[in-house]
């Protein structure tokens, strides 16, 4: 689980450095809104990933 949130910070620091600066007192918080929005689109995407395939398998 850990391994899964460093990975999740890990990507979302560059991202983050696009719009606050690495300097900025609130980083850390902002990272951490960020993460948690790559985690819903990661969460997003592998729900609606089988609906995809099987919509195109039946035509």
């Amino acid at each position: 689980m850990s391994l899964l949130v460093r990975l999740l910070l890990f990507l979302a620091a560059p991202i983050t450095a696009l719009f606050v600066s690495r300097d900025a007192l609130n980083f850390g918080v902002v990272q951490t809104f960020v993460a948690t929005a790559l985690a819903a689109i990661i969460v997003f995407a592998f729900a609606f990933w089988p609906f995809g395939t099987k919509a195109r398998s039946k035509k």
